[in-house]
């Protein structure tokens, strides 16, 4: 039994997890499962296993715990790939578009050499987590690439599970968005090289109400009629975390600074919680909100009955498909009040390289080639996904295909990463659950804060 899994035991009085009975080193998702299971249950911290877990702690790691595997990690070779050959696997979730396996088909004809295929490891983006850690955790060789959902980087790099792509980005950095690229830093490094990306836009009725150009502006003109509301994500999870911080950020707040302090419990945590609920009492905002995801958000919106929408990019194509088409506008996210930058928060998919991939090579020629002006252009005009070339954006050929890369360019190039930690899940589910509290009115803006940042603290502490 190492000092992380008494730490966890103690912390969350619960017994040791299968990992830690079984003598498996405990990974951040074992980790992970204790907190979000006490959570459930709403068992509190007991200061007697505060204390033991602090007392093991300073015992063992002599004041602090160590990184397990960033600081180790080999990198990859920048020009490994010039002479690469051989087969290479990439391994992700479900290919809906087709844009992995698209990809992994051009990249095969240019590089003859080279044999690249997708395989898919998990119908939905948890399964695909989970599949990933295990063949990770197990060292297997399965996988050269791995798709990255870019909240996932500083878990994966932290455990020492990808190649340190440091020097392989910063040879590609000329033709990436520096907000794309941040995504994959952790601990002053890069771990993976951004694929494409993906930001929030405005979706607005036209003739019905005006293009918002601050938050304030557009709660009060989706207060003024039943027809002019506004649908987001409201629904208790990551989608209201996201939400949420989009108004934070743009309001000049932040969870996390740059040396991983908490910083939530702040004024303007308060005033944004204060907004959006307010927005729900005054009817800016529909209470259905409160179930929504991005789909009912899309549903809803498609209703023709709302003014706003806040959703992703591909939402432009689906309601282009529907009556609604000609009918609304996009526009980047706002600032809050104008005193500020607007700012969003990224989604989207990085490639990073196995530690165990026995073909490094093949994988730093895959990423060179996908991360191309040219082939970022078919990310956009094949596959509706947001690229991570600033130029596709401008291209004839995209723009054609997506009138609204303009917007979108705005918005990627002004949203920031999610918090980065390596206990960036249980981070996640301290804001959404608090900030769900306010939103529904079990709980006052103080409160929720106030436990929110103690929530963050305590996740932070099991790392």
């Amino acid at each position: 039994m190492d000092i992380t899994q008494l730490l966890d035991a103690a912390r969350h009085g619960h017994p040791l997890t299968s990992a830690a009975r079984h003598g498996r080193p405990l990974t951040v998702a074992d980790r992970g499962r204790p907190l979000a299971s006490a959570a459930r249950r709403g068992r509190p911290l007991t200061v007697a296993a505060t204390a033991l877990a602090a007392t093991l702690l300073l015992s063992a790691c002599g004041g602090g715990a160590a990184t397990p595997g960033a600081e180790k990690a080999a990198a990859a070779d920048p020009t490994s790939g010039a002479n690469a050959s051989g087969n290479l696997t990439i391994c992700g979730g479900k290919d809906a578009s087709g844009i992995y396996k698209g990809t992994a088909a051009a990249f095969s004809k240019e590089n003859p050499k080279i044999t690249a295929k997708y395989t898919e490891i998990g119908a939905t983006t948890d399964e695909a987590r989970t599949q990933a850690v295990q063949r990770l955790e197990g060292k297997s060789t399965e996988c050269d690439i791995f798709m990255l959902d870019v909240i996932w980087t500083s878990e994966f790099a932290s455990q020492g599970w990808l190649l340190d792509q440091t020097k392989l980005v910063e040879s590609n950095k000329d033709r990436l968005i520096p907000s794309t690229v941040e995504t994959t830093k952790y601990k002053e490094r890069y771990w993976g090289s951004p694929f494409f990306t993906n930001a929030g836009l405005i979706y607005y009725a036209k003739g019905k109400v005006a293009k918002p150009e601050t938050w304030t502006q557009l709660y009060a003109e989706a207060a003024k009629s039943a027809g002019n509301g506004y649908v987001y994500q409201g629904k208790q999870y990551e989608g209201l975390t996201v939400n949420f911080l989009e108004l934070l950020y743009s309001a000049g707040g932040e969870v996390l600074d740059d040396k991983g302090e908490v910083k939530v419990d702040s004024p303007q945590t308060r005033k944004v919680l204060d907004f959006m609920a307010e927005g729900l009492k005054r009817g800016s905002a529909d209470r259905a909100v409160l179930t929504y995801n991005e789909d009912a958000t899309r549903l809803a919106y498609e209703s023709g009955t709302f003014g706003y929408e806040r959703n992703w990019p591909h939402v432009y194509r689906l309601l282009n498909a529907t009556k609604l088409a000609g009918t609304f506008d996009v526009a980047p996210l706002p600032s809050f009040d104008g005193t500020s930058k607007a700012s969003g928060v990224l989604g989207g998919w990085n490639l990073g390289i196995s530690a165990h991939s026995t073909n490094p090579g093949a994988a730093v020629s895959f990423i060179n080639f996908a991360t191309t002006p040219d082939w970022q252009k078919h990310v956009a005009m094949d596959y509706s996904q947001a690229p991570v070339n600033e130029a596709a954006y401008s291209d004839p050929e995209v723009l054609a295909k997506m009138p609204f890369a303009k917007e979108l360019l705005a918005s990627v190039k002004g949203s920031k990463p999610r918090p980065i930690s390596p206990v960036y899940p249980q981070i996640s589910q301290a804001i959404h659950k608090n900030v769900y509290a306010v939103l529904s009115g079990t709980a006052s803006t103080d409160e929720a804060v106030k436990k929110m940042a103690e929530e963050i603290k305590s996740a932070k502490a099991t790392f």
